[in-house]
């Protein structure tokens, strides 16, 4: 079990990961990468339960599965950092004939990649037809999902989030990353969605919330909580408060790095602020 302080350590070189991969093609989506890069470490580091032996069918192992798959960057770091594939692999990031596309694909047969995904609105479908899947297998473990708040305007999102509840889909956590903020602006502004909390419930999940989205001990808590809740007949929806662009100050509190790479001088006050750790690639 690794520490608070070797979570924060990994996440920090995650961060460094992310900056450097969409620094090296000037393309990329850094700001919701970064806001992420805790939730990820957690579930990969601690939380989940999975062998990288990888398997398309995950039989006996608990699967993710990244639904806004344009946050690839901290995907990618994450999963070559806990041994799915070699760290050095992420300098090949967004190059032609390369696994690790800008949205994770699945023909390149990448480690850890189980669906193609960065056409917004999908992924929670495939997590609900991966957790029935579970029970059909009599398999007890757990299936997680992430989303993006924005990603939440899709109709697609809630027509399967009726179908969870309606068939009990009860070995889920789907997490919605909320840093309130997509490419064109604040959640609001595009498409004010109201309270999430009571959209959720109102569809027939249990949902809780952790309001410290980039603090590792509030995600350990807040994820074993959820945990906690599954098998009682009712999908669970975590409502994840995050800072798009968090550990990099010029980033934070705003839309504006959604999906845009840094430059030279950019790339180095993101590196000062987040010194290395583990190793870069």
């Amino acid at each position: 079990m690794p520490t608070t302080q070797q979570l924060q350590d990994f996440t920090q070189q995650v961060r460094r990961d992310i900056v450097r991969m969409v620094h090296a093609v000037s393309s990329g989506h850094p700001g919701g990468s970064l806001g992420c890069a805790e939730f990820i470490s957690c579930l990969y580091q601690e939380i989940m339960d999975y062998s990288t032996d990888f398997k398309m069918d995950g039989k006996n192992e608990d699967l993710f599965f990244l639904s806004n798959g344009h946050i690839s960057p901290v995907y990618y770091s994450v999963l070559a950092r806990s041994g799915f594939f070699p760290v050095a692999e992420l300098a090949t990031f967004r190059k032609l004939n390369t696994r690790l596309q800008g949205h994770p694909t699945t023909h390149e047969h990448l480690p850890g990649i189980r669906i193609a995904s960065g056409s917004l609105g999908q992924g929670m479908s495939v997590a609900i037809g991966a957790a029935e899947a579970k029970k059909l297998n009599n398999d007890d473990k757990i299936i997680y999902s992430l989303h993006g708040d924005g990603e939440l305007q899709e109709g697609q999102i809630w027509e399967a989030a009726m179908y969870a509840a309606a068939k009990k889909v009860d070995n889920l956590i789907a997490t919605v990353d909320v840093n309130e903020k997509q490419i064109d602006g604040s959640t609001d502004e595009v498409l004010a969605m109201g309270s999430l909390k009571a959209k959720f419930e109102a569809f027939g999940w249990d949902v809780l919330e952790i309001k410290e989205g980039n603090n590792v001990e509030a995600i350990l808590k807040g994820i074993a909580e959820a945990k906690g809740r599954t098998g009682n007949g009712k999908p669970v929806c975590v409502l994840l408060y995050t800072e798009m662009g968090n550990g990099v100050d010029f980033m934070m509190g705003t839309h504006a790095w959604h999906g845009k790479a840094p430059n030279d001088e950019q790339l180095e006050a993101a590196l000062t602020q987040n010194p290395e750790t583990l190793g870069d690639y």
